[in-house]
């Protein structure tokens, strides 16, 4: 009996290792399975159409991911870095050339959103005046847009007009993300703290932070983390 009984306990003991193996592997294949889900890779990315009025925007039901940030940012860069197409967006060494709602369709999918930068002075006030206009009505009128990316200079203290952009974005429940350009410009150490400064500023403010990102068009960082998120939230907007 008690041999029986022994047997039988190691012939539990054994087939519940196994079962806890069998239960662990399929916990893998799921991570598998979710991260291949939200790994996005970019195929095709073609410009559409530029209009300086945002109801002559493409009539389709695709999401659209905007960009937005003050000239000089490194949106354009930033762009061609997301596609990796050098020549998609323009680049100019000349701040604030944007001046026109550019759509752009990626992966016959979604649309990337290049919108006119802000708080470019030079271009003065009757103009700055019409791009803040056209980007109000874009931001909010504009159905298909499912997320603003924000982008600000990682090397700056918190620039005023950058925080009263998304204080408004918040008052008017625009969903938007952060990202931080240019960290290849000085050390990670620098931008690390540059962004922990900003967002305990952003603290101040808000309740809740939105998502952020670090990103260098020279050295392609934040590329996957930037597309997994657009990537994540096309899935869910699928189910």
């Amino acid at each position: 009996m008690y041999k029986y009984t022994e047997n039988a306990a190691y012939f539990t003991e054994k087939t519940t290792k196994y079962i806890y193996i069998f239960i662990l592997l399929l916990f893998i294949l799921s991570l598998q399975r979710v991260k291949k889900q939200i790994n996005m890779e970019i195929t095709s990315a073609e410009f559409v159409v530029s209009n300086s009025r945002a109801d002559m925007c493409p009539q389709t039901n695709l999401p659209e991911y905007a960009f937005i940030g003050r000239s000089n940012v490194g949106k354009s860069s930033l762009i061609n870095m997301l596609t990796k197409q050098p020549k998609l967006a323009m680049t100019s060494a000349t701040p604030g050339k944007t001046l026109l709602i550019n759509h752009f369709l990626v992966n016959k999918e979604w649309y990337l959103v290049d919108l006119p930068g802000y708080g470019y002075a030079q271009r003065g006030k009757k103009m700055m005046d019409k791009i803040q206009k056209l980007i109000e009505y874009y931001v909010l009128e504009r159905e298909q847009m499912t997320c603003l990316f924000v982008l600000v200079d990682s090397r700056l203290e918190p620039q005023k007009i950058d925080l009263e952009f998304m204080e408004w974005l918040g008052e008017n429940g625009v969903p938007f993300a952060i990202i931080f350009t240019k960290s290849d410009k000085q050390s990670s150490g620098k931008t690390k703290f540059n962004v922990n400064r900003y967002m305990e500023v952003l603290k101040e403010q808000w309740e809740e932070l939105p998502p952020y990102f670090i990103s260098s068009s020279e050295k392609k960082t934040g590329r996957k983390e930037i597309l997994d998120y657009i990537e994540s939230i096309n899935n869910s907007l699928q189910k």
